[in-house]
């Protein structure tokens, strides 16, 4: 039986991978994250509190533990607040992987690592896994820092980039789709950009990549990604419909209105046939992933 942690579990896609693991008996699962409790603590989950920019703190859970394969969903993803809070955002997205990795070396452990589109200056997408790297933001820079510290390791990795998540889960930070319903539900104009585009990818499909990186043994850097690329402007059209609400309410607009305090890059989007080809992966259509978090919605609210 394989023994796996899970680093940043109360997140959208630790939450995500606690349900998964949880409907099978193939695995020992420790989740962790740097609150006292466990989101998702009525399930009885195994919890433990882990701080990944305390070095002391996750060698002694690791060496303790000795896990076969770390997941670090863990990261400061908020674009803006990396661009404001920089040292903060290194902390977590680079010196915590570096406490992970160097633990992960004593015990012989396999690291699987999320990263992200925004490693790309995002003016000649979509992208394959060998293409230039070329981050606008300080998000990106911190991500790519941790990509590297995961391949300087010399430990067995994968990381994979993802792109655009969306999803819900018990008390996590909002993402574009879930603040568009909670503001379309409120009868609020909102203004999305017609120039950003990306593939929108629903958090399950990241959470089974994963189970099947792990099944197979998928080694190297991937892309994942859903099927469907489109602007921010489109999606938030595609979830009106979805939902049911109204798309008179959604504003066409262009990055430079948005006065966002970091800059984005404007299209990337990922090829995936590597990421189908060694282990599998199947993307799902855009209204696939929507009718799922509709799903996703009730049971949150029921929750």
């Amino acid at each position: 039986m394989k023994r796996l942690l899970v680093c940043g579990s109360n997140g959208l896609v630790g939450q995500r991978l606690a349900l998964l693991f949880g409907h099978t008996t193939e695995y020992e699962v420790l989740h962790t994250s740097h609150h006292r409790n466990f989101q998702l603590d009525r399930q009885l989950f195994d919890y433990t509190q882990l701080d990944i920019t305390n070095r002391s703190d996750v060698k002694s859970l690791v060496s303790s533990y000795r896990p076969d394969i770390i997941i670090n969903a863990a990261a400061i993803s908020s674009v803006d607040l990396c661009e404001q809070q920089r040292d903060a955002a290194w902390r977590v997205n680079v010196n915590g992987v570096e406490h992970l990795t160097v633990a992960a070396r004593l015990i012989g452990a396999t690291v699987i690592h999320l990263s992200t589109d925004y490693v790309f200056d995002g003016k000649h997408g979509p992208y394959r896994e060998d293409d230039r790297v070329n981050p606008i933001n300080y998000y990106g820079k911190t991500k790519l820092a941790g990509e590297n510290v995961v391949l300087a390791a010399g430990i067995p990795y994968a990381i994979l980039r993802v792109i655009l998540l969306f999803g819900t889960g018990v008390q996590c930070k909002h993402n574009f789709a879930t603040w568009v319903i909670e503001n379309l539900r409120a009868g609020k104009t909102i203004s999305c950009a017609a120039d950003q585009i990306s593939n929108p990818t629903y958090v399950g499909s990241v959470a089974h990549a994963i189970l099947h990186v792990i099944e197979r043994g998928a080694a190297g850097l991937f892309h994942v990604c859903d099927a469907d690329r489109l602007s921010r402007y489109d999606f938030a059209l595609k979830i009106a419909k979805a939902f049911k609400m109204d798309p008179s309410l959604i504003v066409r607009t262009h990055s430079a209105g948005l006065n966002q305090a970091a800059p984005r890059p404007l299209v990337t989007g990922f090829s995936v046939e590597k990421a189908c080809r060694d282990f599998g992966f199947s993307p799902l259509s855009i209204d696939a992933g929507l009718e799922a978090l509709g799903r996703d919605v009730h049971f949150v609210t029921r929750n």
